[in-house]
């Protein structure tokens, strides 16, 4: 069951460059079971996995803008490790349920932001060129990332997309560029800290490598945005789940 759960989520990844995270993490909790705290270290070492496999076959289509990846990374690396810390700070099992609240919301949010995002630009509309601004948005993105696995994908993608004129395939190579980054660094601090379930993480990867591979193939001839738009329905339902999963622990 797990690993074709990880070749679906690593199809959508390698397809759009999102929903690694924040797919991965409310399904391990809410079907698996699994404490929220190893869920977020579990899910970056598999996003990680999936980013490395899919990332490469973007960077030969010479789709990946490297200024806007060194100014995403400036900012969200030292995010992600703040992150980390954090997370490890609450992660105790009283606290389990406001992190999933945080995770939830957060989820919801970003999917139906970018939904919006998407339905504003279908116009094509242009958008100036501010990477200068990058390094200063990943910072939070990177943040977000340490403590719920999620925003790496969705939020980096949403501020490629508001501060450069990069095309969609650009926009997704770059972001599963930043995304490989962040889920490293984030995953490894949280392995350090004893929150990976290596056995899972074995048979997520196991699917999701292949699938990580068919997604960036496919990447290359399918809709992206399209597809993003129909994924970001499905977080926002996921994640408001999740959302009111914790609130019910919160008030217990």
């Amino acid at each position: 069951m797990e690993t074709l759960l990880g070749f679906a989520i690593a199809v959508m990844v390698g397809l759009t460059g999102v929903g690694g995270g924040s797919l991965t993490v409310p399904i391990l909790i809410l079907a698996f079971g699994t404490p929220a705290a190893c869920a977020v270290g579990t899910s970056l070492l598999f996003v990680t996995a999936c980013k490395l496999v899919a990332g490469p076959l973007y960077l030969v289509r010479r789709q990946v803008n490297t200024r806007a990846l060194l100014f995403l990374l400036a900012g969200g690396v030292p995010g992600v490790v703040a992150g980390s810390f954090i997370l490890r700070a609450v992660s105790s099992r009283s606290l389990e349920p406001l992190v999933l609240t945080l995770v939830g919301s957060v989820i919801a949010v970003m999917a139906l932001m970018n939904l919006c995002k998407h339905l504003r630009n279908r116009r094509g509309r242009p958008v100036s060129d501010r990477q200068h601004r990058l390094a200063w948005v990943a910072f939070p993105i990177g943040l977000e990332t340490g403590v719920s696995s999620t925003g790496a994908g969705a939020l980096g993608s949403m501020a490629l997309m508001c501060l450069t004129p990069l095309a969609a395939s650009e926009i997704v190579g770059t972001d599963l560029l930043f995304g490989l980054a962040v889920s490293a660094v984030g995953g490894s601090f949280h392995a350090a800290a004893g929150n990976l379930d290596a056995g899972l993480l074995a048979r997520l990867c196991l699917g999701g490598i292949p699938g990580a591979a068919l997604g960036a193939w496919l990447g290359g001839w399918l809709p992206s945005r399209q597809l993003r738009a129909a994924l970001n329905l499905f977080l926002a339902l996921l994640g408001g789940q999740l959302f009111w999963k914790g609130v019910l622990g919160l008030v217990r």
